[in-house]
């Protein structure tokens, strides 16, 4: 995702893009003009323009782009965002980090602990089906007898 300062330049392109159309629209889609009572057959059997259809659908456009200006100026950082607020900022993140490190070095021992126990669980599990295998008697399976 882009930055503030890149989505607020892609917003301004948007809405110089909206103005530069909605200015060609509405000159393509404009009545000719009169010029002194002379009125030719063509002017007259022209359909209706959609010029006031164009025109509500640019608005809009341009209104929806100019509130999305809006609310991107005012997630920018204030003024009021100092040096030192930002940097009271940072020291209270590390603070936080150097905490949730401490616990995670905790949890890791335990863990490590718990690991240890398990692994001497199976070693005596081992050694103890070990010492069954080899102190019963051999028997001759059925098969063979």
């Amino acid at each position: 995702m882009a930055d503030r300062l890149t989505q607020l330049q892609d917003a301004v392109n948007s809405l110089a893009d909206q103005f530069c159309n909605a200015i060609g629209v509405l000159q393509q889609c404009a009545p000719p003009a009169s010029f002194s009572n002379i009125q030719t057959a063509i002017n007259k059997d022209q359909p209706a323009n959609p010029t006031e259809e164009y025109a509500q659908l640019f608005a809009a456009l341009i209104a929806r782009t100019a509130k999305d200006l809006d609310v991107l100026i005012d997630s920018l950082p204030s003024e009021e965002s100092t040096a030192a607020l930002q940097a009271a900022s940072l020291r209270q993140l590390e603070e936080e980090n150097h905490e949730a490190a401490v616990r995670l070095e905790e949890v890791v021992s335990r863990g490590d602990g718990l690991l240890e126990k398990i692994q001497s669980a199976l070693a005596d599990i081992a050694q103890s089906q070990l010492r069954t295998r080899n102190a019963a008697p051999s028997q001759p399976s059925p098969a063979q007898s």
